[in-house]
């Protein structure tokens, strides 16, 4: 079993810059593929960005990419996202997954995902 900690969020201005961290238990972080998630009010969760086991294989949202960067720390058993020219439509609870599924072609739904962190808000003042 994982438990996954996010950490990171705070209110920032727009075009602004915030690093969120996501902290795993257990020995076997590096099995997982990790992802980031996000959810607004009064709407649904959404992808936004995923990396593979070892970090050789990203992923993002059209609606990041260029502006975010997903990495991991198999060492330090910690995910991170790298969220640089924030917009007002970034704001929402930010959560990070880990999944042990294979296919390269799932890892933006959030069924495939085994693990969830808590959440951390995010908030882009425009």
């Amino acid at each position: 079993q994982v438990q996954l900690v996010e950490s990171g969020g705070g209110l920032v201005q727009a075009g602004g810059s915030l690093r969120l961290s996501c902290a795993a238990s257990g020995r076997t972080f590096s099995s997982y593929a990790m992802g980031w998630f996000r959810q607004a009010p009064g709407k649904e969760r959404e992808f936004v960005a995923a990396i593979s086991r070892i970090g050789g294989s990203t992923y993002y949202a059209d609606s990041v990419k260029g502006r975010f960067t997903i990495s991991r720390d198999n060492a330090k058993i910690t995910l991170y996202l790298q969220m640089n020219s924030l917009k007002s439509e970034d704001t929402g609870v930010y959560y990070c997954a880990a999944g042990q599924f294979y296919s390269s072609s799932l890892h933006y739904r959030p069924d495939v995902y085994d693990y969830w962190g808590q959440g951390t808000q995010v908030t882009v003042s425009s």
